[in-house]
């Protein structure tokens, strides 16, 4: 289990560079501004779809969370959920399997 606790950790990292280097990329062309970046997020169905898509696993995810953190006290797993609606589900789900595989010896 420790050995897959670790390729949790390395999917956070990499969830958590891999697409800000392309929000960078966008906000360097395109100015920091978050309405024109959920302009761009909406420009046809097909990313809209992608967006609604994460968006609905995103609250799932964070209820899961917080039910979990109630039920088994498991408190450090709740730095997952900024972590998905900051940076995004490609770091905060593998994070979260990250803090609650450290529960298991």
């Amino acid at each position: 289990m420790a050995r897959l606790r670790y390729v949790f950790l390395l999917l956070a990292i990499w969830g958590a560079i891999h697409p800000m280097y392309y929000f960078i990329s966008w906000f360097n062309e395109n100015s920091f501004s978050i309405k024109a970046m959920v302009d761009a997020w909406h420009v046809n169905a097909a990313t809209s779809g992608l967006v609604w898509d994460l968006t609905i696993a995103a609250i799932a995810l964070t209820l899961f969370i917080l039910a979990d953190a109630i039920l088994f006290r498991n408190w450090k797993g709740l730095w997952a959920v900024p972590a998905t609606f900051c940076i995004g589900l490609s770091c905060g789900l593998p994070l979260y399997l990250f803090l609650r595989s450290s529960n298991n010896p």
